[in-house]
């Protein structure tokens, strides 16, 4: 038996734990640079704003229903969702962290166990020591317990477990699950289904094997297996490293000279090789975009990238910077307002990977234990701490006038409480 367990509007319920005023009240997040809703309380939805609107096309109902907007706090939602996974794992002796705010967890043999008992005693305890509130689907198989999760969010009578055991139970929720909500579905696939009357993720477990091998390939069939209770995928508690690393990020406001618009591609490039050595790999490629704003017409559009094969393979921010530059260089243009840069290493190797150059000689060790150094500095006392000179401070940084204080993570920011 495997068990998903999901955050209720987690960004949202992160800010109410040190807001209880908030609770019952309506609030929601907003994206990079104030631009969009990314996480809604319930007493938001019920008013009709939907996931990804703009920010100023709801800024009326803001105004005429008071909700609390909250900018993003990436900080607070990392360490938040630290403390739920921690919880999570006293659970379960393998779970695989599958989004900031989903974690599966490995139930087998504990089929003999009260199971609904059980993930009521999971979700009373996760939200008991970390304030954050969450559902529970148990099923057979991932896909089913994440079918079941579906049912554990939506329906209050579940009192948040939902646990898919039989037979019955998983006829009843796939006859109820309309083929575009599977997991793994994807657009693409539904649309084809729903053009072949397969509306329901019955109908989908109803198709021949062969049909779903031919036109989806065996990662349908996988599909198809998962849902007939037939467990095909296994609980990662190791996540693999990742075989691309991208930073990216819209401005508060138009850079237009290079040196700002260098300031931003460094913090991105930092931001990617400390992504880098966290999973012990090395960038043996990279590539920097620069765009401007697509959606103002009026002004001038340029949009370029330029990848750069580096002659060593690293994970050295310095470097890593250092090449950044370059290649900012050579697709800048002066006369543009540039709203978007990024850094992405396209190409990522361990340390076998690695083969010396001797036209570029640099100390590997040398930079190895300088970044060591430098992280250690970083976790223990706040990102930033120190950095790279030619990050600086600058137009590039995101703007959030709503950002709420980073409670966790900053010393400054703890909770004061006053007896009288």
């Amino acid at each position: 038996m495997f068990g998903l367990c999901d955050c209720n509007n987690f960004y949202v319920s992160a800010e109410r734990v040190f807001r209880p005023d908030l609770i019952n009240q309506p609030v929601l997040v907003l994206s990079n640079n104030d631009g969009c809703v990314i996480s809604r309380s319930n007493e938001v939805k019920k008013l009709g704003i939907k996931m990804g609107e703009p920010f100023f096309k709801v800024k009326e109902l803001v105004k005429k229903f008071n909700i609390t907007v909250f900018s993003s706090n990436y900080e607070l939602y990392a360490d938040m969702s630290s403390r739920v996974m921690s919880i999570l794992s006293g659970f379960s002796p393998e779970t695989e962290i599958y989004s900031i705010d989903e974690c599966f967890l490995d139930l087998s043999g504990m089929e003999l166990f009260d199971l609904k008992e059980y993930g009521k005693k999971i979700v009373d305890t996760v939200e008991r020591n970390s304030g954050i509130p969450v559902c529970l689907g148990i099923a057979p198989t991932k896909t089913l317990a994440k079918l079941s999760n579906r049912f554990a969010k939506k329906y209050p009578a579940y009192k948040r477990v939902c646990l898919m055991d039989t037979d019955t139970k998983i006829e009843k929720g796939l006859k109820l699950t309309e083929i575009g909500d599977v997991w793994g579905i994807g657009r693409r696939y539904a649309a084809k289904l729903i053009k072949n009357k397969i509306e329901t993720a019955y109908d989908f477990t109803q198709l021949p094997k062969e049909w779903v091998r031919k036109n989806m390939s065996v990662v349908g069939e996988r599909l198809w297996r998962e849902l007939q209770g037939e467990s095909c995928l296994s609980i990662d508690s190791v996540q693999p490293p990742k075989k691309q690393i991208c930073t990216s990020r819209s401005f508060g406001q138009p850079v237009t000279d290079l040196s700002p618009l260098f300031a931003a591609v460094a913090e991105y490039a930092t931001h990617c090789a400390y992504k880098l050595r966290q999973q012990k790999s090395y960038a043996a490629s990279i590539m920097v975009f620069i765009s401007t704003n697509w959606f103002n017409k009026k002004l001038a559009q340029y949009h370029n990238s330029k990848i750069i094969t580096l002659p060593v393979p690293t994970s050295s921010t310095i470097e890593i910077i250092n090449f950044s530059r370059i290649a900012l260089e050579m697709i800048y243009r002066p006369g543009y307002q540039y709203k978007k840069a990024g850094v992405i290493i396209t190409e990522i190797t361990d340390i076998e990977g690695i083969q010396g150059n001797i036209f570029y000689q640099i100390d590997i060790t040398k930079h190895g234990k300088l970044m060591k150094t430098i992280d250690h500095i970083n976790d223990s006392f706040g990102a930033d701490t120190i950095k790279v000179a030619a990050v600086g401070q600058g137009v590039h940084e995101m703007q959030r006038n709503k950002l709420s204080p980073r409670y966790t993570t900053r010393i400054q920011d703890i909770l004061k409480v006053k007896l009288e």
